[in-house]
């Protein structure tokens, strides 16, 4: 899985999210509250059934928020 903040790959708004790929395999499309999101990044924090989802800048973060994730079907 290439990670977005490599320099060669860009993370993308309402898109991107960072997760375990031993949890949510690489390329996975899951939805979260009805967008549509692709497993496109990993970082070391994020572990088990935790996802990041990439908003861009700190301003927009939201913090922690549990959400219903369902994966969709390829």
């Amino acid at each position: 899985m290439a990670k977005p903040c490599d320099g060669q790959h860009k993370a993308r708004l309402k898109h991107t999210i960072a997760v375990d790929p031993n949890v949510i395999p690489p390329n996975s499309k899951v939805l979260i509250d009805g967008t549509v999101y692709t497993a496109e990044d990993v970082g070391s924090a994020i572990k088990g059934n935790i996802i990041d989802i990439w908003v861009g800048t700190e301003e927009n973060s939201f913090g922690v928020k549990y959400k219903e994730v369902r994966m969709m079907e390829k």
